[in-house]
């Protein structure tokens, strides 16, 4: 994405004015849903994806979910379900989820401020740029396992293999 630390004044913003400014930068459709929260949707090569950050003063944390749809044919949830484990072992930074309820991939991560520590753009716009990263990277994974039926195997090296060039 872009550095914008040197763009803004960020010392007084809220997280979430930081985000707004950084949604509305990248022409994302948002929605500030609270003084404390906002969504976002990012397009990306394989679906859309819905960011939602949010600030609790509580624990001092900006948390990210990033959703999108995911609806495994019922035989192949325990599948999916190892699919999460081998994915969630390579990721470093946040962690996927699976909703049933809502039939939703989630990928979250928490960004912990504590002791009146203020996120810079940058850090926010890593956030942001890494869950976009890792659901793009790791859906079709998602789908080999599910939709395909293919091994968890074969399908985590597609998920894990470098793409050269461009078709």
């Amino acid at each position: 994405m872009t550095s914008f630390d040197s763009v803004f004044d960020f010392e007084d913003l809220h997280p979430i004015d930081m985000v707004q400014d950084i949604a509305a930068t990248q022409k994302w459709k948002f929605d500030r849903i609270g003084e404390d929260q906002i969504a976002m949707a990012v397009e990306g090569q394989w679906r859309t994806y819905s960011i939602t950050l949010a600030w609790s003063d509580m624990d001092e944390t900006l948390r990210l979910i990033c959703t999108f749809d995911m609806q495994p044919p019922q035989h192949r949830v325990n599948e999916l379900y190892a699919a999460l484990n081998e994915v969630n072992d390579n990721c470093w930074a946040g962690n996927f989820t699976y909703w049933a309820d809502q039939k939703s991939m989630v990928f979250r991560y928490g960004l912990i401020l504590t002791g009146g520590q203020i996120a810079t753009l940058d850090q926010i716009d890593t956030m942001i740029s890494t869950a976009v990263i890792s659901a793009e990277r790791y859906y079709p994974a998602f789908q080999l396992v599910t939709w395909g039926e293919q091994s968890l195997k074969s399908a985590m090296q597609v998920a894990i293999a470098e793409a050269y060039g461009r078709a």
